[in-house]
């Protein structure tokens, strides 16, 4: 990790860059991995086009649910998606909001996909995001498999 405020993941999926790209982008993929391991997505919306909003609610075994949401700023199939994030809270409004980018490179195995997210309040945002896109990733693997 370059710095306290940005965060950067990279993983190894055996699948094309087309088919681990619409894994962010097919609502019906998007709902069996997004969010940590353990939590559901009963709800999302994906307006997948430029200047489109994206939206997802993730709950957890108590019923818990926390949702986040942002804008697509690059759609470029297989290669690059670029989107901005924010939690969403009834209460206090919309979050500190980042940007997070994912790049998806053709490998002999499959795809290298690299995840950086910027910039976060503090180090302990960047963890927690760290946390969280690392299990969802382990989901993502299950899926393409």
């Amino acid at each position: 990790m370059e710095n306290d405020t940005v965060l950067r993941i990279e993983r190894e999926f055996n699948a094309s860059p087309e088919v681990v790209y619409d894994a962010w982008i097919d609502p019906e993929i998007f709902a069996q991995w997004w969010g940590p391991e353990g939590m559901t997505t009963p709800v999302h919306n994906l307006d997948v086009r430029k200047g489109g909003k994206w939206s997802a609610t993730m709950e957890n075994s108590d019923g818990i649910r926390n949702s986040s949401s942002g804008v697509y700023k690059v759609l470029d199939r297989p290669n690059r998606l670029v989107f901005t994030w924010a939690w969403d809270n009834e209460k206090e409004g919309r979050g500190h909001e980042t940007e997070v980018e994912v790049s998806f490179e053709a490998t002999e195995s499959g795809t290298k996909m690299v995840l950086t997210q910027a910039a976060f309040e503090d180090k302990q945002a960047r963890d927690n995001h760290s946390s969280g896109w690392s299990s969802s990733f382990n989901d993502l693997e299950k899926v393409l498999s």
